[in-house]
């Protein structure tokens, strides 16, 4: 299942056209998708910037055209000497922190008009320019299998675990493939929030700000933000919820310049939904 197949299921299920997703699972993957519906669907470009954290495992010694389990096999190494300590050691060396990767070909990064993954099903491979992304926590577990290791990874939104995995095979002399992908949180909304997809339950649409800086505003300005008006800007970086003096969710407001803010989204009313699959 895609996750735009998970957008297709609450469209029925929910009897709204207005659904979309705040950040791709891979087909093979599990976990949490949060699922925006109706308004709350103008709100996705701020969740889709959180952090996300996953949990997986890493096989040591067996490189895929996918960087996956559901790749062929592209090469093989002998690895069933590295321990978990040589795997902590390369991780606080190479893959934490502010870092670069590289995209795989199967991804639905745009080349000239086209996802990457459009042209590997073509069997075209083409360069691609590595991206920042940012590792801020990787955890790394011994398991039975001297070649399989558990893995925990809390990273920036666009980062490839996969490449995660791969990279780590590679900096310890072989290579490596991911399985068993599960998004344990993204951003504010973990597996504790989410329903399965025969069971999604509707959040208020102010549970897609709940990690925002949030500004209570006077009735006379709740009037105005409505109409889209610059306010002053609040304490912080932004982005803003701005909320009426009931709590509703008024508006998302982002800087301007350093003495204003401006309306990003204005709604009145939506509805936010975590989903698991």
């Amino acid at each position: 299942m895609t996750s735009h197949d998970v957008v297709a299921v609450c469209r029925q299920s929910l009897g709204e056209r207005r659904v979309g997703h705040a950040g791709t699972l891979d087909p093979d993957a599990t976990g949490v998708l949060v699922v925006g519906v109706g308004s709350a669907t103008r709100l996705l470009r701020f969740l889709s910037a959180a952090p996300k954290s996953y949990t997986a495992e890493v096989v040591l010694g067996v490189e895929t055209t996918t960087l996956d389990a559901g790749g062929a096999v592209t090469a093989r190494h002998e690895m069933a000497g590295v321990t978990v300590d040589d795997l902590r050691r390369v991780v606080a060396e190479h893959l934490t922190g502010a870092i670069e990767q590289v995209p795989p070909m199967v991804s639905a990064v745009h080349h000239e008009g086209r996802r990457l993954h459009e042209l590997a099903r073509e069997g075209i491979e083409v360069e691609r320019k590595p991206r920042p992304v940012v590792v801020d926590e990787f955890e790394v577990a011994a398991t039975p299998d001297p070649c399989v290791f558990e893995i925990a990874v809390t990273c920036s939104a666009g980062t490839y675990v996969r490449v995660l995995a791969a990279d780590l095979g590679r900096f310890l002399g072989g290579g490596a493939h991911l399985r068993r992908l599960r998004r344990t949180a993204s951003g504010g909304f973990t597996e504790t929030d989410a329903r399965p997809l025969d069971a999604l339950e509707l959040l208020p649409v102010k549970a897609a700000v709940r990690d925002m800086a949030q500004v209570a505003v006077d009735a006379a300005t709740a009037g105005r933000v409505a109409h889209g008006a610059v306010l002053p800007r609040p304490a912080g970086d932004g982005p803003w919820a701005v909320l009426a003096p009931d709590g509703e969710l008024l508006a998302v407001y982002e800087p301007r310049n350093t003495l204003q803010a401006k309306p990003a989204v204005v709604l009145v009313q939506g509805a936010a939904a975590g989903a698991e699959r």
